[in-house]
């Protein structure tokens, strides 16, 4: 079996710390999260380069550098509970597993879900809490979240996010079209207060749902 612990090194090297993540605590999750298990085999020996990959259904993973950058970007201390929107092939959600205490991720695409739920198990993730569900609609029951990111792009952020968001929550989301994005934070400040900052351009998937855009 090949071992992939220096092409994993050698990413968060070159990727992450050399292109201006310093959250040590984001660092550390992606060294020891095993990429190349969330792609398909044949695809394994690409897991590492700074690039997304094909997971099917027309879904990508998200290049690491990018998965470094929202995750950073939550600024999470570990004691948070935190809503992803897209579980996709599970990789980020593993990532959040080692960053905060509960993860909740809502996937759209059943073969998706199941597949993440499999790997993210072999892998000692069992706590993620993965839901099939229109994403754009959140998961009112487990709000308030300290934190949501999600990893698809959407029109414009779905006021359910804003809704679901505690006090002092930090959401990221990539906002604009559908083939090309902004990745904004919002901070909820107050009640009806809302902060938000452009983080760096991006190019997601579109985020599908009745409460962003429909399916092609």
């Amino acid at each position: 079996m090949r071992d992939f612990s220096i092409a994993r090194r050698r990413m968060v090297e070159g990727q992450v710390i050399a292109r201006g993540i310093t959250d040590q605590r984001v660092i550390d999750a992606m060294l020891k999260v095993p990429r190349h298990k969330f792609v398909e085999e044949a695809l394994q020996s690409q897991a590492y380069q700074d690039a997304p990959l094909p997971i099917g259904e027309r879904q990508t993973i998200s290049q690491p550098y990018m998965v470094a950058v929202m995750s950073q970007s939550l600024a999470l201390s570990g004691s948070e509970t935190v809503l992803e929107i897209g579980t996709g092939s599970g990789y980020q959600a593993a990532v959040l597993a080692l960053l905060a205490d509960r993860v909740f991720s809502l996937e759209r695409i059943p073969s998706l879900a199941r597949r993440a739920r499999k790997v993210l198990d072999e892998c000692g993730f069992s706590k993620v809490n993965i839901r099939v569900a229109d994403g754009t609609r959140g998961w009112q029951e487990m709000a308030p979240f300290d934190a949501i990111m999600v990893t698809a792009g959407a029109p414009e952020v779905p006021q359910d996010y804003l809704d679901q968001l505690a006090v002092g929550g930090r959401l990221v989301i990539p906002v604009g079209d559908r083939t090309s994005q902004v990745l904004m934070r919002i901070t909820r400040t107050g009640a009806r207060e809302y902060e938000d900052e452009r983080i760096l351009g991006c190019r997601f998937v579109p985020l599908v749902g009745s409460c962003a855009w429909q399916e092609e």
